[in-house]
């Protein structure tokens, strides 16, 4: 087994995309890839790919293209390698190691295999399907075997419902609206983040859409809503309104959309997300960006908040920048 000299992030269970991964390096090759799975006769396994052009047998990952999210090229890089659509589950974290003068900087999550047939490509000319043991022994490269080591423990305790908590894009300023404020729309730059929200959501493959009262809310919700094609429920206890008025309402409403199961999205306002982060992840006592100087968690325009659940209880986190964040 070959080794890269790398650094790895692949502990904990709150992890944060920063808003340009691009620039963490002076020269940096930034890709994302998952392990992607399946269970079959009630065992997991993991797809592990050979590339004839390195002769080697690794995990499915590739560069981002310019304008692209982190989960779109995890989702496309995987398709294109493998002929599987994955829906992404936990982010496991990320491996950096020098290739040449760059670093490259890979972004994994954990992705389970929804439909799709292997066929031999360009890249990839074979695909195993293998226990997560013998992917350890299979896979060339140390650095894969770390990634592989986190995907099993996250399976070992998997999500049965996850909850996209998605800020609004940016709205016209309140200072130049008249009117009523819950009719307050999204200005240029907040319509062209709420399409670019729909490759960066859809990897997740919602089966559910929620909205908070405001139109920005429900502006931000409309482009994914159609390319679902699904309705967006609206309630006020969705967002700041609810938050503010009622939060035992509020709490409740988000309860019963996690104990509802599956993948919901949530468009919400700036006051809601960050509270309601903040209180699930107290409940359980899972440390955020933060929490130790007891720091509001982040919720900029047209973030999201990708929540995992187990029975119920939040047991992964992690926040994603704004696909075209506001300078």
């Amino acid at each position: 087994m070959s080794t890269h000299s790398a650094a790895t992030y692949l502990t904990g269970r709150h992890h944060s995309i920063p808003k340009d991964p691009a620039s963490e390096f002076p020269k940096t090759t930034l890709a994302a890839g998952a392990v992607l799975w399946r269970v079959k006769e009630e065992t997991f396994q993991v797809a592990v790919v050979h590339r004839p052009h390195y002769d080697d047998w690794s995990l499915p990952k590739g560069k981002v293209d310019p304008g692209e999210s982190l989960p779109t090229t995890a989702a496309r890089e995987i398709f294109e390698e493998t002929g599987y659509r994955p829906a992404l589950d936990h982010l496991l974290g990320k491996v950096t190691y020098p290739v040449g003068e760059r670093t490259k900087v890979v972004y994994y999550w954990a992705a389970r295999v929804t439909d799709g047939t292997f066929r031999p490509n360009d890249e990839v000319d074979e695909l195993r399907w293998v226990t997560l043991d013998a992917a350890q022994t299979l896979l060339s490269y140390d650095v894969d075997v770390e990634v592989v080591n986190a995907a099993a423990e996250r399976l070992n305790e998997r999500a049965t419902a996850r909850v996209i908590l998605v800020r609004h894009g940016r709205a016209h300023q309140r200072r130049n609206w008249a009117g009523d404020d819950d009719r307050r729309p999204l200005d240029k730059k907040g319509r062209r983040q709420a399409e670019m929200l729909v490759p960066m959501l859809l990897p997740y493959q919602p089966e559910r859409l929620y909205s908070a009262q405001p139109d920005r809310c429900q502006l931000t919700a409309a482009p994914l809503a159609d390319e679902l094609g699904l309705n967006v429920a609206v309630n006020p206890g969705y967002g700041d309104q609810g938050w503010v008025g009622d939060p035992d309402q509020a709490r409740r409403k988000l309860r019963e959309i996690i104990a509802g199961g599956g993948t919901s999205v949530v468009f919400s306002q700036g006051i809601y997300i960050p509270e309601a982060v903040a209180w699930l992840a107290a409940e359980v006592g899972l440390p955020l960006d933060g929490a130790e100087t007891a720091k509001t968690p982040e919720a900029k325009k047209a973030s999201c908040w990708v929540l995992s659940f187990r029975d119920e209880a939040l047991v992964a986190s992690e926040y994603l920048a704004s696909p075209l964040p506001v300078k």
